[in-house]
C-alpha cells in the first residue's frame, strides 16, 4: 500500500485531491462568494463524502488482505523429519510423535496479533483498521507478548487447547487436553470430540487462563488497551509517525519501550533499547536497579540491527540461528521487504558437515564464504508468525471473550535468504542473575559472526546519548569494530534506520 495514500486517507481526503477554496466550486457566472451557511453545508458534505470514501477504501483493503492471506495462511509448509525445529530456545525432533505434539502445542500457545478491522476510529482520522500499514506494529506486539508470557507465566506454560481434528501443515495429530487425563494407547476418540474448537483448559488451569486472557486483553484494539494499536499509534507521534504511515522495526522498538513505561500493569518490567547496535551495561543496570531489599526489575532488551545493505549478508545467518537457540531470545521483528513477520525459530536442513564448514567459513576468506554459504543457507528456513491476515475486532468487554483469533495453529517458514536485513532482536531477563547469564550466552553467540563486524556488542558505561553527546541522525547506522566506529549510510531505506 502506498504510504502517502494511507496518510492522505488518515487526513480525511483522497491522495489525488488537493485543498481548494470554496469559491472555486461555484459556477463561473457567480459574482460573489457563497454565504457562510452554504459554505459550511458544502464543507460538511465534502467531509462526510471523503470520510465515507476513506472507510470504503479501508474495507476494500481489509477484504483483500483477508482473501489473500487467509488463503495463503492455510498453505502447507513442508517440515523435514530429519532435522530438529528450534523455537524460542527449545528443540523439537519431528520424527518423534510426542515431540511433534509438544511442538504443535507450544506453537499454538504463542499470541498471534494480526490486522484487525472494525475497531474504534484512531484519533485524528477515520481509520478503523490497520490493514495495509500496521504490520510492523503487530509484529512488535507479538514480540512484547512473548516477553510478557515469560514474565507472568510459569516456565513451559502452554495453552490447554484441543483444536479441530483435521490435518494441519505438519500432519500432526490433534492436541490432547493437558489436564493430566491422558488416554491409553488403545483409547479411541469420542465422536463429540471431533471438530471441537479451541477451548479453555481444565479447572486446574483456570488461574493461568485468567492471566492468559488478561495479557491478550492488553493488546485489544481499543483506546484503553495499554499495548493496543490505538496506544502504539499515539506513542509513535513523538517520532513523527501517525496512523497510516510505515513503521520500521527500530521505531517499533522505541514505541514498545514507551508503552511499557506508561503501563501501570507492569511495575516490575522495563524495556531497554540498544543504541547504535550497542547494549550499555551501565544503562541497563540503572534502569533495573531498585532500592534494597527490592530485587532487580525484569527487563526486555530490544536491539535494532541492520544485517547487510539492500540484502541480507549471508555471513550473519549462523549468528541469527544461534541467537534463536537461546531461551532468553523472545523473537525477531523482521520480515521480507515491505512485509513484516515475527520470527520465532528455524529449521536447518544442512548436513553436519555443511554446518561445520559454515562455522569455519566465518573465519576464512571472502572467497570461502562465497563457495560454501550458498549451498547451505538456501536450505535453512526461519519459522514465523504472519500478521497480515485481517480479522474482526474482538470485544474484550464481554465476559469470556473468545481467544481463538489470538492464536495460530499453522506454522509457516521461509528461506533465510529472503530475510530483510533490517530487524529488531528481543531478549528477556527475569532478574540480575538472568541478565548476567544472558550477557554470557549472547556474547558467545555473537562470536560466531564476522570478527570485524559483529551484529551488536555489549559495552561498559553509559551511552553517548545519556552523556549528552552528539546523537547521530536516523539515516546513519554505526557499526563497531573493536575500538573504532565506521558509519554506513542507510538513507536509501524507506523508513529511517530500517528497510521494511
Amino acid at each position: 500500500m502506498n504510504p502517502s495514500a494511507a496518510s492522505a486517507r488518515c487526513e480525511g481526503r483522497s491522495p489525488e485531491d488537493e485543498p481548494m477554496d470554496d469559491w472555486l466550486f461555484l459556477s463561473s457566472d457567480s459574482a460573489s462568494p457563497p454565504s457562510p451557511e452554504v459554505s459550511r453545508s458544502q464543507e460538511v458534505s465534502r467531509s462526510q463524502e471523503t470520510e465515507d470514501r476513506g472507510q470504503l477504501k479501508s474495507k476494500l483493503i481489509s477484504a483483500w488482505n483477508s482473501v489473500k492471506y487467509g488463503w495463503s495462511l492455510k498453505q502447507k509448509s513442508k517440515f523435514s523429519k530429519s532435522s530438529a525445529v528450534i523455537m524460542f530456545g527449545q528443540s523439537y525432533e519431528l520424527r518423534d510423535h510426542d515431540e511433534k505434539e509438544r511442538f504443535r502445542r507450544s506453537f499454538a500457545s504463542r499470541l498471534w496479533l494480526t490486522y484487525r478491522r472494525g475497531f474504534p476510529q484512531l484519533e485524528g482520522c477515520s481509520l478503523t483498521t490497520d490493514s495495509g500499514w500496521g504490520c510492523v506494529l503487530r509484529t512488535g506486539q507479538m514480540l512484547l507478548a512473548q516477553g510478557l508470557l515469560l514474565h507472568l507465566m510459569p516456565p513451559g506454560w502452554t495453552w490447554s487447547v484441543s483444536p479441530h481434528a483435521v490435518k494441519d501443515d505438519m500432519d500432526l495429530p490433534a492436541i490432547r487436553p493437558t489436564d493430566g487425563a491422558d488416554r491409553g494407547p488403545d483409547a479411541k476418540e469420542q465422536p463429540n470430540e471431533r471438530g471441537r474448537k479451541l477451548s479453555l483448559g481444565s479447572l486446574l488451569d483456570r488461574p493461568m487462563e485468567a492471566t492468559h486472557r488478561r495479557v491478550a486483553s492488553w493488546f485489544a484494539d481499543h483506546p484503553t488497551a495499554p499495548f493496543g494499536i490505538h496506544q502504539l499509534v499515539e506513542l509513535g507521534q513523538s517520532s513523527g509517525k501517525k496512523a497510516g504511515d510505515w513503521y520500521g522495526p527500530s521505531i517499533a522498538a522505541h514505541i514498545l519501550r514507551k508503552a511499557v513505561a506508561a503501563s501501570a500493569d507492569l511495575p516490575n518490567l522495563v524495556v531497554y533499547v540498544a543504541q547504535d547496535c550497542t547494549i550499555y551495561l551501565e544503562d541497563v543496570k540503572r534502569l533495573c536497579e531498585q532500592p534494597f531489599p527490592q530485587p532487580w526489575k525484569s527487563v526486555i532488551i530490544l536491539v535494532p540491527v541492520r544485517l547487510g545493505g539492500q540484502d541480507l549478508n549471508p555471513s550473519y545467518i549462523t549468528c541469527v540461528k544461534k541467537l534463536l537457540t537461546l531461551q532468553c531470545c523472545i523473537g525477531i521483528i523482521g520480515g521480507k521487504p515491505k512485509h513484516s513477520l515475527f520470527f520465532v525459530g528455524f529449521q536447518g536442513m544442512c548436513s553436519v558437515v555443511h554446518i561445520i564448514i559454515v562455522v569455519l567459513s566465518c573465519w576464512m576468506s571472502v572467497l570461502s564464504r562465497f563457495l560454501f554459504w550458498p549451498c547451505c543457507a538456501k536450505d535453512d528456513h526461519v519459522l514465523y508468525l504472519d500478521p497480515h491476515y485481517c480479522q474482526p475486532t474482538v470485544d474484550i468487554a464481554k465476559e469470556n471473550f473468545p481467544l481463538e483469533s489470538f492464536h495460530c495453529k499453522y506454522p509457516r517458514k521461509m528461506s533465510f535468504s529472503r530475510m530483510d536485513p533490517s530487524c529488531t532482536i528481543g531478549f528477556y531477563a527475569k532478574g540480575q542473575m538472568d541478565f548476567e547469564s544472558l550477557c554470557t550466552a549472547v556474547n558467545e553467540a555473537l562470536s560466531i559472526s564476522a570478527e570485524t563486524y559483529p551484529m551488536f556488542i555489549f559495552a561498559e558505561g553509559k551511552s553517548q546519548e545519556e552523556e549528552g553527546a552528539y546523537t547521530p541522525p536516523n539515516n546513519i547506522a554505526y557499526i563497531q569494530r573493536k575500538n573504532e566506529r565506521r558509519s554506513v549510510d542507510t538513507s536509501s531505506s524507506m523508513d529511517e534506520f530500517v528497510l521494511l
